[in-house]
C-alpha cells in the first residue's frame, strides 16, 4: 500500500531524510476523512467528533521520549480547553495505547490507532515510507471540519508548536460560541 501513494514531502529522523507519502493538507483544506481505531478496536472517523474544535497531534510511538511528553502535554491543555477534542494518533496498537495512557495517567486526550490502514497517515502526508510510522505533526481542525492549522514538524525528533495549535483552537472554539 505505501508504495501506492504518491509522494508529498521529505522530512527527517536521526538526520536521515525520510519520505513522507500521502496528501499534505494545508490553512483553508477541507479536512480529509479517515478511519482508524479507538483503543476498544471500535473505528473512529472524522466524522466521529463532528461541531467540536479538535487538535490532531501525530506521533511516531507513545513509546518514545518526544512522543510521550507531547501527548502528555496536550493531556494538560486538553484539560484547560472548554469545547476542543483532542486526538492523538499514531500507529501503536490500541492495546499498547491503552496500556501506555494508563500508565501515564492521561485521560484527557483520545489516543487513536492508525496500525491497520494507515488511513489517517495517508489522508493527511504524515506517512513515513521507509518506516510505516508517522511524522510528527499538529492539525487543528475546525467545527465545520477544516484544516484551520497545519504543522508538519521539519525532524521527527523535534517537538511541535504547542502554543500556536493551542491558540488557533482556543481562538475557534471562542469564535465558535459566539456565532452558536
Amino acid at each position: 500500500m505505501i508504495d501506492e501513494l504518491e509522494r508529498t514531502g521529505v522530512t527527517t529522523f536521526r538526520g536521515r531524510p525520510v519520505t513522507l507519502v500521502g496528501t499534505e493538507v494545508k490553512a483553508g483544506m477541507p479536512a480529509p476523512g479517515f478511519t482508524v481505531l479507538d483503543n476498544d478496536l471500535s473505528p473512529v472517523t472524522l466524522d466521529s467528533s463532528r461541531g467540536t474544535v479538535r487538535i490532531v497531534s501525530v506521533v511516531p510511538s507513545l513509546e518514545t521520549p518526544v512522543c510521550d511528553q507531547q501527548t502528555r502535554r496536550f493531556n494538560e491543555e486538553a484539560a484547560k480547553l472548554d469545547g476542543v477534542t483532542v486526538l492523538t494518533v499514531s500507529v501503536d496498537l490500541p492495546f499498547a495505547q491503552r496500556r501506555w495512557c494508563g500508565a501515564a495517567g492521561v485521560e484527557a486526550v483520545r489516543t487513536l490507532s492508525d496500525h491497520r490502514d494507515l488511513s489517517f497517515g495517508a489522508a493527511y502526508g504524515v506517512l513515513v515510507k521507509e518506516l510505516r510510522l508517522l511524522s510528527r505533526a499538529v492539525f487543528v481542525i475546525d467545527s465545520d471540519d477544516q484544516i484551520i492549522h497545519a504543522e508538519y514538524v521539519p525532524a521527527i525528533e523535534e517537538h511541535p508548536d504547542y502554543e500556536k495549535a493551542v491558540s488557533v483552537a482556543r481562538a475557534a472554539s471562542a469564535a465558535g460560541k459566539v456565532q452558536r
